[in-house]
């Protein structure tokens, strides 16, 4: 589980816990709470859930191949990998993001999942197993100043087909979760800075059918979803959960 301090990543840790998986979730800079989510799962669940609480920076490729080589050793194989990561986003119009910017943007999510999924589909192959990216819905229909993350994600969902076409033969599925306007994660910390005032909200809410936000719980239900059996016939797949913004 990579990006398990994240309001999202947190949430799909709680998740696939409760219903009984052994979660390995990474974090790169927040150790406090990281291993306060751990505590917290353990405790829920009666001592298991978390088993193992890992630093990793994602676009050091050498480290991440290695984290997923020790988690895959000490516990068996990996039966779901789970990509939630990736660097805060700022809303700000094309015009006004530098090539820097958008290629270091590019590095810390395209890139970053790129090196998580690569050294785990081995492992993944023998447990016939799937990955799970968690994307967004700006990939198809597109709010405006939100070019550095539809930019990023368009690229995890363009390589997350690729691997489903290629991977399917060895029984591995690959599929996206593509989230819309949620109350909690990176749009809590978009409204708390200001680049999401009132305004920007009212035109938000009325362009979603179901005129209202979701929440990490709802992106955390879908990825536990196509993680299990029952999406056994599912791969290569976004599946938006945006309230119906994207219809």
């Amino acid at each position: 589980m990579a990006g398990g301090t994240g309001a999202v990543g947190a949430a799909v840790v709680r998740v696939l816990a409760a219903r009984g998986s052994a979660v390995v979730l990474t974090y790169r800079s927040r150790r406090e709470a990281a291993e306060a989510l751990a505590g917290e799962v353990r405790e829920a669940v009666g001592g298991k859930g978390v088993v193992g609480v890992l630093p990793l920076d994602l676009t050091d490729e050498s480290a991440t191949a290695r984290a997923v080589a020790s988690a895959a050793q000490a516990h068996g194989g990996i039966h779901t990998l789970v990509y939630a990561a990736g660097p805060h986003v700022p809303m700000r119009h094309l015009s006004r993001v530098s090539p820097g910017e958008y290629r270091a943007q590019l590095e810390g999510d395209a890139v970053a999942f790129f090196n998580l999924v690569h050294p785990a589909l081995g492992p993944l192959r023998a447990s016939r197993g799937s990955v799970v990216a968690v994307t967004t819905v700006a990939t198809r229909r597109f709010p405006v100043r939100d070019g550095l993350s539809s930019g990023a994600k368009g690229a995890v969902e363009a390589v997350a087909r690729a691997l489903a076409a290629e991977e399917g033969r060895y029984g591995v599925r690959v599929n996206c979760v593509a989230p819309g306007m949620l109350a909690d994660g990176i749009a809590a910390r978009l409204i708390g800075s200001g680049e999401l005032d009132d305004a920007a909200l009212a035109v938000t809410r009325r362009a979603i059918p179901l005129r209202r936000f979701g929440a990490a719980a709802d992106i955390a239900e879908a990825v536990s979803f196509l993680a299990s059996d029952r999406a056994g016939f599912i791969t290569g797949q976004a599946l938006g959960v945006d309230g119906g913004y994207s219809v």
